[in-house]
């Protein structure tokens, strides 16, 4: 199929085409068609199928006809989005799109100044890629109004669930006008992003491409087993012996990726990292060097990962595994992107068994473990010393040593006096009625 088959208008075929789109992904054909008739879509799609694509394109093609060119500009869509990343992801895509609509789109995000943005909104938008955080911020300083919003998309609805950003949609998308077209699109659907589908969308269609649960066929995924201690030396290694040329490593915590970073970098690695506790300009300087190819190593977190989009990505490795197993496929996702073939290793200590246990039951399939000079070996079994002791009936009670005097209480004829009880001692019960209260009472009672 060819995008001249969806009702695509020339504008942005034209557009597409100088791009180097050739054919629409299968999640387009089925969305673009959909959106452009004008009902709600909720979409299940993993991430790098072209989904922004699905989008933004019938967004655009409406605005373009419906727009009132010589009025001035207002915010006619607005796109939600979890991460910094993927908003300035969204938005390159769509300036490429609208190269030949007139349509302006711009970003709104935390992590820097809200100037720009202000002054951006100031001179007129059609398009606002937003994360929720922000968005609320200026609106309640009421530097943008969603009145005019005729268009909401709310994009990775369930890295937002994740982040806890679920209460600030619902105030954004109650602020928005009751007659719009929504459109939600979510890699896994949990029961509440149905529910919130079932809040916002009004008879929407459903479409599924590629279940979350199977992992795109175009990556080769394996397994190292290797102790925690020597997980940065195999890294290395693989580096050297496979000739990666671009490498996205992903770590559980922000601690674990500078940790990373500043270990291959002592040993000449350039590499860098990618994580919500750097600045906006260093995660976009990160990720410039890596895309340009300045930097060999990219480190990232689940979180930061959400809308990195490179193109031909050879490889992704796990150095240490999610604790959720749909996180797994989102990583791997980085890498064999638009029909390209794609690496995936993961970096497996022991105490990883478990995680790595519940990826393949998720996505369904074994992984092939591979052997390295690093591999763990197996420590043989130590033979048992059966000892006399070990050989007697255990189920007899051993008799307990008798303590023996010190040297200084050892002289002829000592008997060490046996002990007796308190109360087979008669001095002590003697002694015990003359001042104990109880045996007085007890007297003054027998005599009267």
């Amino acid at each position: 199929m060819k995008f001249s088959e969806l009702n695509i208008i020339e504008r942005i075929q034209k557009a597409l085409t100088l791009s180097g789109y050739e054919a629409p992904t299968a999640i387009q054909e089925q969305a673009i068609p959909i959106l452009l008739s004008g009902q709600d879509l909720l979409g299940s799609a993993q991430t790098g199928t072209g989904k922004t694509a699905a989008f933004a394109i019938p967004i655009l093609q409406k605005i373009y006809e419906t727009k009132e060119h010589k009025a001035p500009r207002k915010v006619q869509a607005l796109i939600l989005t979890p991460t910094r990343e993927l908003a300035l992801q969204i938005h390159e895509n769509v300036k490429i799109y609208a190269k030949y609509l007139n349509i302006i789109s711009t970003t709104i995000y935390g992590g820097v100044s809200q100037k720009r943005q202000e002054e951006a909104l100031k001179r007129g938008v059609d398009v606002v890629i937003a994360t929720p955080g922000r968005l609320l911020d200026l609106m309640n300083q009421k530097i943008i109004s969603l009145q005019d919003v005729r268009y909401l998309v709310l994009d990775e609805a369930d890295q937002m669930l994740d982040m806890g950003f679920i209460k600030d949609v619902t105030s954004i998308v109650d602020k928005t006008p009751k007659k719009r077209q929504t459109m939600l699109f979510s890699a896994t659907m949990p029961k509440q992003i149905e529910v919130l589908s079932k809040q916002i969308l009004v008879n929407p269609e459903r479409i599924a491409v590629t279940p979350v649960t199977q992992t795109l066929d175009a990556i080769t995924q394996s397994v190292y087993m290797v102790n925690k201690a020597n997980k940065t030396l195999l890294l290395i290694d693989l580096i050297y012996t496979l000739n990666m040329k671009s490498v996205l490593v992903f770590t559980k915590t922000k601690h674990g990726a500078n940790k990373l970073v500043k270990n291959l970098m002592n040993l000449g690695i350039e590499s860098e990292p990618i994580h919500g506790s750097k600045s906006q300009a260093a995660r976009e300087r990160a990720l410039a060097n890596f895309k340009k190819g300045k930097t060999k190593i990219l480190v990232a977190t689940d979180i930061a990962a959400r809308g990195i989009d490179i193109e031909a990505l050879d490889y992704v490795i796990n150095f240490e595994l999610p604790e959720v197993p749909e996180t797994y496929i989102h990583r791997i996702g980085r890498t064999g992107r638009a029909g390209l073939s794609g690496m995936a290793l993961s970096l497996v200590d022991p105490s990883e068994q478990k995680l790595l246990t519940q990826v393949e039951k998720h996505i369904n399939s074994k992984i092939e473990a591979v052997g390295h000079k690093y591999q763990i070996q197996s420590q043989p079994k130590q033979r048992e010393v059966i000892t006399d002791k070990l050989k007697t009936d255990t189920s007899k009670k051993q008799e307990k040593p008798k303590k023996e005097l010190p040297d200084y209480l050892k002289f002829k004829g000592h008997k060490p006096k046996p002990k007796k009880k308190k109360s087979e001692d008669k001095s002590f019960v003697n002694y015990q009625k003359k001042t104990n209260p109880y045996f007085q009472t007890k007297k003054s009672n027998k005599k009267k």
